[in-house]
């Protein structure tokens, strides 16, 4: 009898067994399709890979250190000088947090300037040598050889370094954010949040420019240092030389003292138009006037036009209104330098060594 018991105990239990690793089977079954076709779509395997290969990359680190640097000494500089940039009649008075992003003492400039200086070399930094490097290494071909679009690696190559970009600068911003938010113990109204969100958001488009530039030059160039040259030259260029052949003409045409009203509002606007060639202008309006409510006009203004002004903050929506032009202008710049480096790179010709 102990006999028969034993034997159906060990036939209920390989009856079990079997029916779990049934269900077990079929479990795994139903979740294949769903997980093959989130890992194993091509695009984003480069995309997944592109990203991998930037994060693990010294380049990249150390441009991430000099930006984290540059940005916590910004920030100890507003927190330690943000007593003396409140002021009884500051009508940005009620925009206490976004100090945090303005203001500077001197010595070190402030946040939002450093993102205009820095942010040109971190987009330079990840796109120099996003073709031409493939090119080098022989692995293009190999690439192109597997049975997807061509398409997919320039594109991935520009998602995956614009998804690092923003990763990055979100983590900044809100890094500045919960630093002052601890240091002064002042929350951020919303208007101050969708503000600071749309300045990274305008910092990301900014840096895509730059991104854009180096893919587009990194497709042009066959050598990664040719098109990293060629990169830096044309900042230079844009930070350096081209203001100061602006300021040479403006002297050359400069109405003298007895000119009329209306000839130098015309001078003030050419020179003005002059400048917003500059991306890194545009950058600075956009960003001036998000970050600083008080910012009424980006241009010159008459007697006129300021008579009866109540010298108060704008809200968001007509911030944003004013600087439509400058943000209209980046985006243009940025889809034109991506659309050149596409249609060059769409039709070179690709073959292996």
């Amino acid at each position: 009898m102990n006999s028969t018991i034993s034997s159906n105990r060990i036939s209920t239990l390989s009856y079990i067994k079997k029916v779990m690793s049934r269900f077990f089977v079929f479990i795994k079954e139903s979740r294949r399709p769903a997980r093959d076709d989130k890992i194993f779509h091509p695009f984003w395997v480069i995309v997944q890979k592109e990203v991998s290969d930037h994060a693990r990359s010294w380049r990249f680190i150390i441009l991430i250190a000099i930006i984290a640097l540059t940005c916590l000494g910004s920030m100890y500089t507003s927190l330690t000088n943000i007593d003396d940039a409140v002021k009884s009649n500051d009508p940005e008075g009620t925009f206490f947090f976004l100090k945090l992003f303005t203001i500077s003492d001197g010595t070190l400039p402030s946040f939002f300037v450093f993102m205009s200086f820095l942010g040109p070399l971190l987009g330079i930094g990840l796109g120099f040598d996003a073709v031409n490097s493939e090119h080098n290494r022989n692995t293009l071909s190999r690439v192109m050889a597997q049975p997807i679009h061509r398409d997919y690696l320039i594109n991935a190559k520009f998602i995956a370094a614009l998804i690092v970009i923003s990763v990055m600068f979100f983590s900044l911003g809100f890094l500045v954010m919960g630093t002052g938010l601890i240091a002064i113990g002042i929350p951020p109204t919303a208007e101050e949040f969708l503000r600071v969100i749309f300045f990274l958001i305008l910092s990301i488009v900014y840096v895509a420019f730059w991104l854009n530039l180096a893919i587009l030059f990194s497709v042009l160039f066959r050598q990664p240092a040719t098109s990293a040259l060629a990169a830096i030259a044309v900042w230079l260029f844009f930070t350096v030389f081209y203001p100061l052949i602006v300021n040479l003409i403006a002297k050359t045409i400069e109405p003298s003292q007895m000119a009329p009203a209306h000839q130098v509002l015309m001078y003030q606007k050419l020179k003005l138009g002059l400048m917003r060639v500059l991306p890194n202008h545009l950058f600075s309006e956009a960003t001036t006037t998000i970050l600083m409510p008080s910012v009424r006009s980006l241009g010159p203004l008459t007697m006129q036009q300021m008579q009866g002004a109540i010298p108060a903050p704008l809200p968001l929506g007509q911030s944003v209104l004013l600087v439509s032009p400058q943000v209209t202008g980046l985006v243009s710049v940025t889809v034109l330098c991506f659309a050149i480096s596409y249609v060059i790179f769409m039709r070179r010709e690709i073959r292996s060594r």
